[in-house]
């Protein structure tokens, strides 16, 4: 079932919003069943930890994957979406973010909007995340920090720095949107305004949850200290009505579809 007015009126003023286990243990596992193959494949789609051997993230694997081809289409998200949205939409962005145990780097505080708005030439924020919890998310492995109500605040324009770790020498300039030293973090100083202004909240839930949040919010995850994973699928879902503008340096097509085709809801069935 989709949010409800309720919800929605939640998210609209925290800037996000957690649906405890909105999808079964058996479509997870089925989703779970595929994550062994799509850690394995050698791709520029598959992003390293400073470390360089441990995956931080995947990227398109709806585009790759049939199952998540048909996940990204289920009628509980695609319509959840639409109501948060107000409009049809298509899919972005995805990637799964693994956050492995012990290993998982953190990601800075930071709104996702001033990447797509740079980046890719998107105008407005009108898109949603829905992360979908894959495994539990609990307060020691490394869980979404947000600051409520910080999305109300709009875009906090900052200036954009390069990675310079040795990690990603030779990567492409995009890689410093993806690693734990991104592109537009939110100073400190900033965070701490916000911080002191409004309450954190670090949403946490079993397998099948739903989190929901703005583009504008801000939010952090901090290092998997536990020895269990937290493996995160996220899906960046995008107005129909606020597709990219043409950019000078254009983006892979697994960070910025191309592909702007409104979705329609599907059940989900796990094959």
């Amino acid at each position: 079932m989709e949010i409800n007015a309720g919800q929605l009126q939640s998210y609209e003023d925290s800037g996000f919003l957690l649906i405890p286990e909105m999808f079964s243990l058996e479509e997870i596992a089925a989703l779970r069943a595929r994550l062994p193959a799509i850690r394995a494949e050698d791709s520029p789609r598959r992003i390293m930890e400073k470390d360089g051997t441990t995956v931080r993230s995947v990227y398109g694997s709806h585009v790759t994957e049939p199952l998540f081809r048909q996940f990204v289409r289920d009628r509980r998200l695609v319509r959840s979406v639409e109501l948060i949205v107000k409009s049809h939409v298509y899919v972005h962005q995805s990637k799964i973010n693994w956050k492995c145990s012990f290993s998982g780097d953190a990601w800075a505080w930071h709104q996702d909007y001033i990447f797509w708005q740079k980046e890719d030439g998107v105008s407005r924020p009108d898109l949603t995340t829905a992360a979908v919890f894959l495994d539990e998310v609990n307060e020691f492995n490394g869980p979404i920090s947000f600051i409520r109500g910080s999305h109300k605040q709009l875009v906090i324009d900052v200036e954009g720095k390069q990675t310079s770790h040795e990690t990603y020498r030779h990567c492409p300039p995009w890689i410093s949107n993806l690693t734990a030293e991104i592109k537009y973090s939110v100073p400190d100083e900033m965070v701490s305004v916000l911080a002191r202004e409004r309450e954190m909240s670090a949403p946490k839930g079993p397998p099948g949850s739903v989190l929901f949040f703005h583009p504008n919010v801000v939010h952090a995850s901090a290092s998997n200290i536990s020895p269990f994973n937290r493996v995160v699928v996220m899906v960046t879902y995008n107005s129909i009505h606020n597709t990219p503008k043409k950019v000078d340096n254009v983006r892979p097509d697994f960070l910025c579809s191309r592909d702007y085709t409104a979705l329609t809801p599907q059940e989900f069935t796990g094959v």
